[in-house]
């Protein structure tokens, strides 16, 4: 699915300029990494043009949030710095705030959720922040540390709606230019916009004949709706997505402007899409990329055609929870017809599960798990059922394995 940001009312002039993001570029000079730029030939041969992939999750913290945090960090008062900064994150934008506080001598306190993961909590507090877990949902944690604000004086620094951190994260632009000279068709995620906005105020203004795509997870994209309404509007209820570094119930006033005057389109795309392209990434480019981090490679993945070459898609962070991971990877597998998981009813006597296997064998299915059923009150006296959980070679593969198994007398059910 996509919107085009065309297609919406005129607008003003853009908050943050060129020059802005410039001299961020110099002030991050020796703070934030540059992060290669590296061809993809599978995604290449897919698109039928060169694909890169700027891998900024090989930034320090892992995510591009390190950028935009320092530019704000460095831009505050004397005074400001001696009241100390606090922010509010699951994860990127945490540490993010607690390594840029930790090289400018600020101190720092972040907010995170109760059910943030364990090495996200770890890092921020090694990364030097002081960490305080508070409410379930970050929307809750976002009010706690705003409140922390009122109270302490200390300055809240904003994941994406504020100038400076929007200026730090265009550097990615500048970057991406210098590295494809001939980009047609940069693709990046968008979560609140301070990325997107960023690399578009930067990428637009030096080549305005590249295209900027922006990508969202399909059940919580509060871009299209805004942008067809003209201003940011809040997203009633955000659907749970793997994607959580680009789940934001409403833009930044900030970026959404920004997004709606220079993103040319903001696509969708689905769970099994954002899995598909993690797997990717990891199994092609060897590298460890979040699901939100991989949007826009699922972006290419879900339409290969819509995409005018040479493309760059930024893969923004790689701060994955190893559970997420394994279970991400397990989808994804699934979606690319690499693992196949059915239920068999047959007759229950001996040797009918080494049946089975011998089966599968001749089919050349790896088994991964089995699951050996005789006692449900589902089944008859003389019937059992096995859960097989199989590794198969792709979608042909997995329609061959059941046409065996029911060729040999077994009723798939599931």
């Amino acid at each position: 699915m996509s919107y085009n940001a065309s297609d919406s009312l005129p607008h003003p002039l853009p908050a943050v300029t060129l020059d802005d993001v410039r001299g961020a570029q110099k002030m991050l000079s020796g703070v934030a990494r540059l992060t290669s730029m590296a061809h993809s030939h599978h995604l290449s041969r897919l698109l039928s043009t060169p694909v890169h992939l700027k891998c900024e999750n090989l930034q320090r913290t892992g995510s591009f949030k390190l950028r935009g945090a320092y530019v704000r960090i460095a831009g505050l008062r004397p005074e400001e710095r001696a009241a100390g900064v606090v922010a509010a994150s699951a994860g990127n934008h945490a540490q993010g705030v607690a390594l840029a506080s930790s090289l400018l001598g600020v101190r720092s306190t972040v907010f995170m959720p109760v059910g943030a993961p364990l090495p996200k909590v770890a890092a921020t507090r090694e990364y030097g922040a002081q960490v305080r877990l508070h409410g379930q949902v970050v929307d809750e944690t976002l009010a706690a540390a705003q409140e922390y604000a009122r109270e302490t004086g200390a300055v809240f620094i904003h994941p994406f709606d504020h100038p400076d951190i929007v200026a730090g994260q265009g550097t990615l632009g500048l970057e991406i230019l210098e590295q494809c000279p001939e980009v047609r068709t940069l693709v990046v995620g968008i979560g609140g916009g301070g990325l997107a906005a960023g690399v578009a105020v930067a990428v637009k203004a030096v080549r305005p004949d590249v295209r900027v795509i922006g990508v969202q997870a399909e059940g919580a994209a509060a871009y299209p709706p805004s942008l067809a309404a003209g201003r940011p509007v809040p997203l009633p209820h955000p659907a749970v997505t793997m994607a959580d570094g680009i789940k934001v119930g409403r833009p930044g006033d900030v970026p959404f402007a920004l997004v709606r005057d220079l993103v040319d389109e903001v696509r969708t795309v689905s769970e099994d899409a954002l899995a598909s392209a993690l797997l990717l990434c990891l199994e092609r480019a060897k590298m460890v990329v979040e699901p939100a981090g991989a949007s826009p490679v699922a972006a290419l993945l879900s339409e290969p055609d819509a995409f005018e070459g040479p493309v760059v898609a930024l893969l923004s962070g790689g701060n994955v929870d190893p559970l997420l991971m394994q279970r991400v990877l397990t989808r994804g597998m699934a979606a690319a017809g690499r693992y196949l998981s059915l239920r068999l009813r047959l007759t229950d006597r001996p040797g009918a599960l080494a049946s089975i296997l011998g089966v599968l064998s001749v089919a050349d299915a790896n088994v991964l798990d089995v699951s050996h059923v005789r006692t449900d009150p589902r089944l008859g006296l003389t019937e059992a059922e096995v859960e097989l959980h199989l590794e198969t070679k792709g979608p042909e593969h997995c329609a061959e394995v059941e046409a065996v198994l029911r060729e040999a007398g077994y009723t798939v059910i599931g």
